[in-house]
């Protein structure tokens, strides 16, 4: 009779075995929900612009794949390419001296990192920056010494937004 009951219990518990393997082989062989990739020109509507947010703005992307902004720095007219990567806003000699600045007065106290190599950057204080109507005051941004072709828009501006965000055909910034 032992035997009998051991051979039940054993019985059992294969039987249940194979119905929990079987239930999983069943879960895993279930179709899942279709994934797909999101449309890289969706926009969180948040910065989206819109009737409900109006003070969105839209850089548009350029053909040559970049985000190229028309600026007012301190009232004169400043060139920028937008760059996410850079830690600041980012002068040339050249854009600095337009903006009444003397890069040879400037203090090159920070060595930087820029795409043509290490060089020296003198820190200064930029009293406002509008770009698309996104306007800010007081903006920390470097002089570069060498090796910069254009000024850069770099984080001490677009970081201190309330938001920005890049698209395949737009860059939204939310002042």
């Amino acid at each position: 009779m032992a035997s009998g009951l051991k051979l039940a219990t054993i019985a059992a518990v294969a039987l249940i075995s194979g119905a929990v393997g079987a239930e999983a082989v069943l879960t895993l062989a279930r179709p899942g929900p279709t994934l797909r990739a999101a449309k890289a020109e969706s926009l969180n509507p948040a910065l989206t612009p819109s009737a409900a947010n109006p003070g969105a703005v839209a850089i548009p992307k350029s053909p040559d794949g970049h985000y190229w902004a028309n600026g007012q720095v301190n009232g004169a007219n400043v060139r920028f390419l937008v760059d996410t990567g850079a830690t600041a806003v980012a002068l040339t000699p050249g854009d600095a001296q337009r903006l009444g600045l003397k890069p040879a007065d400037l203090h090159y106290g920070f060595q930087v990192v820029t795409a043509a190599g290490q060089t020296r950057a003198a820190p200064v204080k930029l009293a406002s920056i509008t770009v698309a109507g996104a306007r800010l005051e007081n903006v920390d941004a470097l002089v570069i010494e060498k090796g910069l072709d254009t000024s850069l828009l770099g984080m001490t501006y677009l970081g201190r937004l309330a938001g920005f965000q890049a698209s395949r055909t737009a860059l939204v910034l939310q002042p």
